[in-house]
């Protein structure tokens, strides 16, 4: 679908580049000639995925990070300058999710969330935005949300919270930093099955069978469609797209949305009873 030059020697750095969608999306930025930083709390499995990525022959440099630190961020963006010389794309996907009955959370559970998601983009975004800023030099950040973050969602509330949180920066510095050329664009996906995350999230079959089934087109999204998509924000192609939140999520969103839409569960039997009464005047 696209040019292998499309991101051609682009210096990306990836937050939670290590592993799940992270990963993907590093990986389909290789393919398309970037250069590859990422960044997560631990180094084993970034040293791993560093190798394991770079085996085809692209660049990939890895340095430890907790975002929730900014002391660290500051010091992972300097590791990353002396490597690369600069950045040109951020991707901002490191987060943390549970599903719990709010009731049930403690503060030390609520923080888990919005430090790594809220506070964590939050840091990484002003570190960046600061140095593009007093280098005269624009870029993009992308900002990976979730298609809860505009409507809210029951069970994972400091997640909606955070991610919400994360919407509204990036709309709001989407006005005030295009006068230095800094772009600002995200992605809200929906069910993309992740180790680990998504057994935290339906941890029995009947409850992921019951989250699949909400989705309009029957299925999770693979990690190719969102890396794809992540690949055309950042891209000089979307240039002009600013501010903008490109959901991807199979229609899930707008089936909860529409009043009505639990009828798709009449039986065409059913519709020809009801086509019958309303021809009748019933």
């Amino acid at each position: 679908m696209f040019q292998e030059t499309l991101l051609q020697d682009k210096i990306i750095l990836i937050t939670g580049g290590g592993t799940g969608l992270g990963r993907a999306m590093g990986e389909r930025f290789l393919a398309l000639g970037a250069k590859l930083a990422i960044t997560s709390r631990r180094e084993d499995v970034l040293a791993a995925a560093a190798a394991e990525m770079s085996a085809g022959g692209g660049e990939v440099f890895y340095a430890p990070c907790d975002v929730r630190d900014p002391q660290q961020v500051a010091a992972m963006f300097d590791a990353v300058y002396t490597r690369f010389g600069r950045v040109d794309v951020l991707v901002n996907n490191a987060a943390g999710n549970f599903a719990s009955p709010t009731e049930r959370l403690s503060p030390r559970a609520v923080d888990a969330v919005l430090n790594i998601v809220l506070h964590g983009t939050f840091y990484t975004t002003l570190e960046l935005g600061k140095r593009w800023i007093d280098e005269g030099a624009g870029g993009t950040m992308l900002n990976i949300v979730t298609s809860y973050a505009s409507t809210g969602s029951a069970y994972v509330v400091p997640s909606a919270a955070a991610k919400a949180g994360v919407l509204a920066l990036t709309r709001s510095l989407a006005v005030e930093w295009a006068r230095y050329g800094i772009r600002q664009v995200a992605i809200a996906p929906g069910l993309f099955p992740t180790d680990g995350a998504w057994s935290r999230l339906a941890p029995t079959p009947e409850l992921a069978e019951q989250l699949v089934g909400r989705v309009p087109l029957g299925r999770v999204g693979s990690k190719d469609e969102l890396a794809n998509l992540a690949a055309y924000l950042i891209s000089d192609f979307a240039g002009f797209i600013n501010g903008e939140v490109v959901t991807i999520d199979g229609g899930e969103w707008l089936q909860g949305a529409g009043q009505f839409n639990e009828l798709r569960e009449v039986t065409d039997s059913q519709w020809d009873a009801l086509s019958e009464l309303t021809r009748k005047g019933k």
